[in-house]
């Protein structure tokens, strides 16, 4: 990107802002036009960068920057590839699934109020505890645990404890 018309329509500007001054205040636009030309050409490079710092933030994969070649700014785009995914962990030998095989640990979750009523609503409607509801989730997104289907009431074990003991 050229700078040198921005720069000329400053210097055009600043001696059409100083002409009604008289010969004497144009001979001193001019020189100042003259001085001030190296900040602008900065100034210009400084906007030209937050500009291409906003515009990367609100990219999806790409990153835009500008680089300073001879006295102009070229303004250069990245295509970031995405990253691969990571290959799923296999599970170590004896590592535990999703039934329950002896050690069961407890944990505290804690949920904004909307999303604690969605998942108590879902897991009524499979006719399962929401901590059944939720070991089943979280088994999904965990790579290679293998989710099950929990037992609904009135299938399988017609005996269903709930609750929490401390020994």
């Amino acid at each position: 990107m050229d700078l040198a018309p921005y720069l000329a329509a400053l210097r055009r500007d600043l001696s059409a802002a100083a002409a009604p001054g008289g010969p004497e205040i144009a001979r001193a636009a001019d020189l100042l036009a003259g001085s001030l030309d190296v900040s602008a050409r900065l100034c210009l490079l400084e906007v030209l960068a937050d500009a291409t710092a906003e515009i990367t933030a609100k990219l999806d994969g790409a990153t835009v920057e500008v680089r300073l070649r001879s006295r102009e700014a070229d303004l250069v785009v990245h295509q970031v590839p995405p990253e691969p995914p990571a290959a799923p962990v296999p599970p170590a030998p004896g590592a535990a699934t999703t039934e329950p095989s002896g050690d069961v640990a407890r944990i505290t979750l804690r949920l904004p109020d909307t999303l604690k009523d969605t998942v108590e609503q879902a897991a009524a409607t499979e006719g399962i505890s929401v901590n059944a509801w939720l070991v089943r989730a979280v088994a999904a997104a965990v790579p290679g645990a293998a989710p099950s289907a929990p037992a609904r009431p009135g299938r399988g074990s017609s005996r269903r404890i709930t609750g929490f003991a401390q020994a």
